[in-house]
Order: structure tokens, then C-alpha cells, then sequence
């Protein structure tokens, strides 16, 4: 692990300053943001299933929707930050294949994710050693679209300098190797390819497995269902 972090995190590390609203307000703002039209899901299902979910719901669950029901491709652009909308980055077209890795997600379209913090604390830690440590504290990452769901519901999660990586996707090439690329989310400074147009909109792209950023912490959960 990195110098500057000689202790493991433990499950006491692990808080999230941003409260989520009640289960039922969460479906209603995916309702409006449009996302049951964009994945031909039904409206009344979702606010159903938030209505019986919220009877047991640990406090502070968010409501996610399925990647294979709503893929990142058509979530990432529903992202905003002030006046700017999310995008996805150019060179990650592909971004619907990095699949779940080492976390089991719950059955059918919709289901709750518990106790979900960004992981400054991971901040300057390369994904390769951020796992275990994140796994030695009972706690499991993110996939991308629960990161995207989490800032649909709470965009300031996204802060300048502390963004997060959510390291739960991956991706497999076809020689059964780990594609070095993994999904992260942050703010765009407007350079390269991404356009002035685009400064400090929400942006989903990717970094390295092996590299460590100081402004990219790991997003977790204590588990979901």
C-alpha cells in the first residue's frame, strides 16, 4: 500500500457525509429524469418495488436499477453538475462490457445498495491495492452504474479533488485477461478531447489498474439487496 497510508482501513473508516432522501423520492427522481423511458422499464413497478423495499430498508439504502437494465451508456448523460450534464469519455465506447467482478448483484431490475461512502481515505491507493483493503473491511466497490446512481440522487458527491473510482467492473479481454482499464467518475477540467464546452461537467471515463491518484478515492458498500 502506499507510504502515506501505513494503516488498513477498517470498518469504522468507512461514513458518508451525504444522506440520502426516502426510497419513494429517489424513484420519483429517476421517473423524472427519464430513466424508465430511456430503458423501457415501467414507471409503476419502480415506484412499487421503492414502496416495499422501503418497509426493511436499512437507512440511507439507494435505489439502483440493474446495468443490464440500464446500461452506463444511457445513465452517464442523465448526470449533472450545476448547469453542465455528464458525458462518457471517448475511448471507453465499450463501457457497458465491464461487468460486475467479484460482486453479486441482486436479482431482477431493481435493488437497494447499503451503506455507501467515497473513499477519501483510499485516496493516492492504485485500484490493485484498494481491493483488499476495502475487502478486509467487510465491504465490497462499487460497480459504475451504482456510482452513477448515487450521483443522480446526490450530484454533489462529486466534489473537485475527491472523485471516486468504482473498481467493481471490469472488464475480461478475450485471452481471459483483465482489460488495465477501470471505470472512474470525476469533474472534467475541459482539456483534450473532452472540450472547453465541458469544463467542470461530471465526467465517466476510465484509469489505470496499477496507477494511484490523489484526487480519486474507491466507492463502496457494505452490501445490497
Amino acid at each position: 500500500m502506499p507510504d502515506t497510508q501505513s494503516t488498513a482501513p477498517t470498518a469504522d473508516t468507512f461514513s458518508s457525509p451525504f444522506p440520502l432522501s426516502p426510497l419513494a423520492d429517489q424513484a420519483e427522481r429517476l421517473i423524472e429524469l427519464g430513466v424508465p423511458t430511456l430503458t423501457g422499464l415501467d414507471a409503476g413497478e419502480l415506484r412499487a418495488y421503492a414502496e416495499k423495499a422501503a418497509a426493511d430498508a436499512p437507512a440511507g439504502s439507494l435505489l439502483a436499477v440493474h446495468p443490464d437494465a440500464a446500461p452506463a451508456s444511457a445513465l452517464a448523460p442523465l448526470l449533472r453538475l450545476a448547469d453542465k450534464p455528464g458525458f462518457l469519455v471517448v475511448d471507453m465506447a465499450d463501457v457497458d462490457s465491464f461487468a460486475p467482478q467479484g460482486v453479486e448483484l441482486p436479482d431482477g431490475p431493481f435493488y437497494l445498495v447499503h451503506g455507501l461512502d467515497r473513499g477519501d481515505h483510499l485516496g493516492n491507493w492504485s485500484p490493485e491495492e484498494a481491493l483488499p483493503a476495502l475487502h478486509e473491511a467487510g465491504r465490497t466497490p462499487l460497480v459504475l452504474t451504482e456510482g452513477i446512481h448515487w450521483l443522480l440522487q446526490r450530484p454533489e458527491v462529486l466534489e473537485r479533488n475527491k472523485c471516486f473510482m468504482t473498481i467493481g467492473s471490469r472488464l475480461r479481454k478475450p485471452n481471459g485477461a483483465f482489460d488495465a482499464r477501470t471505470p472512474a467518475i470525476w469533474i472534467s477540467n475541459g482539456t483534450g478531447r473532452d472540450g472547453k464546452e465541458r469544463k467542470g461537467a461530471p465526467k465517466v471515463g476510465w484509469c489505470w489498474w496499477n496507477n494511484r491518484h490523489t484526487w480519486l478515492g474507491f466507492g463502496s458498500t457494505t452490501g445490497r439487496g
